[in-house]
């Protein structure tokens, strides 16, 4: 197939929602996690569920970089902005998740002096750079997310910046990894009875990471992984190969996604990420709690453009909203219909935790085209 609209055509959706139906042994159930919320808008914007057999479970993952940001990070940077007068940059959906006081960084921004200190949507990392080259006067801060599709173009605004010798322009990173994330899923204790026959494994991550790093998953904990790309046809394909593996008593780590995914993945941004970031020894996830490795800092040959050693900034951790449930849905513990605010409190314009917030979000996702479908099984 070459184009887009081949790989959401409508006959061979149904005709792999019929092979799954065949291949999937009624005795038993399958339970597999989509890691990446790029993958949960996929199933929900498409009506993938309805096409599978009832006993093929899909569970979402915390594969959401907005997500699993702590609150205590978006505090770090409101406080950057309020307190230091600088401007903050980052992606818009991190602009509206709920912090602490009420507060989040576009209310935040509300209450600045623009003429000193501002809170801005960015498209790109490059975008924060070109900025505080053009303003020398304003201090610029980019706040950076993401897994490891984002992290070189953050790593690569960094050399930019220090071969420029760019005093106005400083990083506040938050670039996590997702191998850390699948073992603290298996790991949890609190996730004991998730079951998870195999993962969905990311598409755009795994262009950068390649498929070896999850060669763990299947060699320690025994469970396959199937790459997919985001369309459709992708995700069920991979589902009728997870399926596949299950019913064959194979734990194989398969790339659906060859088209963009290689075994070794892309060795150029990998070097770059390398020269420039290193492992943090603990980082907050939200959901998964500290986790050691799992995170990435800026070396300290870039300290002059790393924010947290430029303003002496310190971690302080902050609880989420006691009613909110985004933890146990980024554990795969609870679908979004299981929050009590769910539809209610919380809709993508009040959102109260950030898988509400997100367009990646699980919650966001159940919101926009989930949600009727629960209705409609209830009134059935």
């Amino acid at each position: 197939m070459k184009y887009v609209d081949e790989f959401r055509d409508g006959t061979l959706a149904r005709g792999l929602g019929e092979a799954i139906a065949r291949a999937a042994d009624p005795a038993r159930d399958y339970a597999f996690m989509e890691f990446c919320g790029g993958h949960t808008h996929a199933i929900s914007r498409y009506g993938v569920i309805d096409l599978l057999p009832s006993n093929v479970r899909m569970i979402h993952g915390p594969g959401c970089p907005v997500c699993v940001l702590p609150v205590g990070r978006i505090d770090m940077a409101i406080q950057l902005a309020m307190e230091q007068a600088v401007t903050i940059c980052t992606y818009g959906d991190c602009l509206r998740v709920p912090a602490s006081d009420g507060l989040s960084l576009l209310k935040a921004r509300a209450r600045l002096d623009k003429s000193r200190a501002d809170i801005r949507m960015v498209y790109s990392a490059a975008d924060a750079l070109a900025l505080a080259q053009r303003e020398p006067q304003r201090e610029v801060v980019f706040l950076a997310i993401g897994f490891e599709t984002t992290t070189p173009p953050t790593a690569l605004v960094l050399q930019q910046a220090r071969a420029l010798g760019l005093k106005n322009f400083s990083v506040l990173c938050n670039h996590v990894l997702t191998p850390a994330a699948i073992v603290a899923i298996l790991d949890h204790p609190e996730g004991k009875g998730v079951r998870l026959d195999g993962f969905i494994g990311p598409a755009h991550v795994s262009t950068v990471i390649g498929s070896r790093p999850y060669d763990f998953v299947a060699e320690h904990y025994r469970k396959p992984v199937v790459i997919a790309g985001f369309e459709p046809l992708d995700v069920m394909q991979s589902i009728l190969m997870l399926v596949s593996q299950v019913n064959e008593g194979r734990h194989d780590i398969e790339n659906e996604f060859s088209r963009a995914v290689t075994r070794d993945g892309n060795r150029k941004a990998q070097a770059l990420v390398e020269t420039v970031f290193e492992l943090r020894p603990q980082y907050e996830w939200r959901g998964l709690g500290s986790l050691p490795d799992s995170a990435l800092r800026i070396r300290p040959e870039f300290a002059a453009w790393d924010a947290e050693a430029r303003f002496g900034l310190d971690y302080a951790p902050v609880a989420d909203h006691k009613s909110c449930e985004c933890g146990t849905i980024l554990r795969g513990e609870k679908r979004p219909a299981d929050c009590k605010l769910f539809g209610t409190a919380c809709t993508p314009e009040t959102p109260m935790g950030s898988c509400m917030v997100s367009s990646e979000g699980a919650c966001a996702a159940h919101f926009n085209y989930g949600r009727f479908r629960d209705i409609a099984v209830v009134a059935a």
